[in-house]
């Protein structure tokens, strides 16, 4: 059985207003190890994804205090630390100052929603003046 912590991830990126470090683990999973330092929706992220929304499945935990998602819908599902969460695909993350969360993605669609939020990430802090250490930081 593959083991992971945040501090042994292979792979530690910092975005504007929060910090994720994954890996990749076994059977085609990745896990991700996810601090949150402001309040943000994160739907300007998903921009150019279908619906502009995230397409992964997501199965995790909270830790530390709030994470929520909203649907398609427009509907929002908040989770709190102790609660347990299954996200399908076609929603938007809304994070929260303080917040920790660990949760399981498909490896393939893990990596297509980096390769969605990057540029936008990219785009989002170049327009607030924000500098993003090197895209590679693992440790």
């Amino acid at each position: 059985m593959a083991r992971i912590s945040r501090a042994t991830a292979s792979d530690h990126q910092v975005y504007p207003g929060f910090v994720d470090a994954y890996e990749e683990v076994a059977a085609g999973w990745s896990v991700t190890f996810e601090s949150n330092f402001v309040d943000m929706d994160q739907a300007a992220f998903f921009k150019g994804a279908p619906n502009d929304q995230c397409q992964s499945h997501h199965m995790g935990y909270m830790l530390k205090g709030r994470f929520g998602i909203r649907k398609s819908d427009g509907s929002e599902e908040i989770y709190e630390a102790g609660d347990a969460f299954v996200i399908e695909p076609g929603h938007t993350p809304i994070v929260f100052e303080g917040s920790e969360f660990v949760a399981f993605t498909p490896a393939e669609e893990a990596r297509q929603q980096r390769e969605v939020m990057m540029p936008n990430v990219i785009q989002f802090a170049r327009e607030r003046g924000i500098d993003l250490p090197p895209r590679d930081m693992s440790t």
